[in-house]
C-alpha cells in the first residue's frame, strides 16, 4: 500500500488503482485523454501539465475510491 498526499488529502492506493486525467468543455461531459495504474505521482504531474482554455475544465480521478473525485479545474 501506497500513501501520498494531494491538496491536504492523504491518499492511499495499491499498484493496480487507476487513475483518471479527464477533460470536457462547458457542459459537455468528460472525456478521459490518459489513464494512470498505480503511479500517483505521474497522473498529478499530467493532470498539472494540461493547459485548459477558455471554458474548458479537467479533473483527476480514483474511480475506486468513495470521493472519486482528487482534483478540479475550470476555466
Amino acid at each position: 500500500m501506497k500513501m501520498n498526499e494531494l491538496n491536504g488529502v492523504k491518499i492511499a492506493y495499491h499498484d493496480d488503482t487507476e487513475f483518471l486525467v479527464q477533460v470536457g468543455k462547458n457542459s459537455s461531459a468528460y472525456k478521459t485523454k490518459y489513464r494512470f495504474v498505480g503511479n500517483l505521482v505521474s497522473a498529478v504531474l499530467y493532470f498539472n501539465g494540461i493547459n485548459i482554455g477558455n471554458g474548458y475544465k479537467k479533473r483527476l480521478m480514483m474511480p475506486s475510491a468513495k470521493k472519486p473525485v482528487l482534483a478540479r479545474v475550470f476555466s
